[in-house]
């Protein structure tokens, strides 16, 4: 039974990982399927302009905002774009881009088709694979990153601009596959929260991805200061300037910083990121210059 098969007909699935093991275990019989699923991947990426990874050492710093703002800054400059959930057990962009409860289904070729979401965005995550998204995902490494590379290899993208892929906190089995397994990865932007406590975590994953050769193409320091709306004072909740002494450090862009907004998280809950990037000026005024400096350093690729 494959592991497609078992998300449908499994209510916690965990039986899968016996599958997966057992073919680990003998390299022989991985050395020809790898293969074809590495050449499948690149296959469906020659398709694809420019593939980013969202990455963050440190969970909280709203790594999936960021990741799903910039999807939707880009989108609405005209380009093709999709999503790539690849945080297995703590998927969030389907809430965020109000498809939460969508399923995907498959074409008459055999291919994962993405949902797209109200905003345009194609979208593909493991919940949208799950009969109850309310599950836990009880998977063992292995098998995170075999889905990962299914995904890659099995979805029908289609021409896309940009795929953007939403990896979980930290450097594990997630981020290692799609920076092994992904070619020609265009480059990872880093998230990171003003604080010096994120600074030092999220400075891990710049390490890792010096580690695998994938560029970094900037830093980006969300929730930088909070506007109250009643009197207009700005404060600093967090910390300063952590985002730009860090990319100075690492000798990489600051792409730019986001503002702290209540509206956000509520837009978030309501699947709405979308309309609160069009009410809130300062919001998508930031989405908007770090989009557009994101652009500007690809073309320097």
């Amino acid at each position: 039974m494959t592991w497609m098969k078992i998300f449908y007909n499994s209510s916690v699935l965990i039986c899968c990982i016996c599958e997966v093991l057992g073919t680990a275990m003998s390299s022989k019989s991985m050395i020809s399927p790898l293969e074809a699923m590495r050449a499948m991947i690149k296959k469906r990426m020659s398709n694809v302009r420019h593939k980013l990874a969202i990455i963050s050492g440190k969970g909280g710093v709203g790594k999936s905002f960021v990741a799903a703002s910039l999807a939707l800054s880009l989108k609405k400059r005209g380009r093709e774009v999709a999503i790539l959930d690849a945080d297995i057990h703590g998927p969030s962009i389907p809430k965020i881009m109000g498809i939460r409860g969508a399923s995907m289904y498959v074409n008459p070729q055999g291919d994962l088709l993405p949902v797209i979401s109200p905003s345009g965005v194609a979208v593909i995550s493991i919940e949208l694979l799950m009969t109850n998204p309310d599950l836990p995902v009880i998977w063992r490494g292995p098998l995170k990153g075999r889905a990962i590379s299914e995904f890659l290899s099995k979805v029908s993208w289609g021409e896309l601009d940009y795929l953007i892929i939403d990896l979980p906190p930290g450097t594990g089995d997630e981020a290692l596959t799609v920076g092994q397994i992904l070619p020609d990865l265009s480059g990872a932007i880093i998230v990171t929260a003003p604080s010096d406590l994120s600074k030092i975590v999220v400075k891990k994953a710049a390490i890792f991805c010096r580690e695998l050769g994938i560029r970094i193409l900037g830093i980006v320091e969300n929730m930088s200061e909070f506007t109250c709306p009643r009197c207009g004072a700005t404060y600093k909740l967090f910390g300063s300037g952590v985002g730009e002494s860090m990319a100075k450090e690492l000798g990489v862009e600051f792409l730019g910083s986001i503002p702290l907004d209540p509206r956000i998280s509520e837009a978030m809950d309501r699947g709405e990121l979308h309309k609160v990037l069009e009410l809130s000026p300062i919001i998508a005024k930031s989405i908007t210059k770090i989009t557009e400096k994101v652009e500007e350093v690809l073309e320097k690729v």
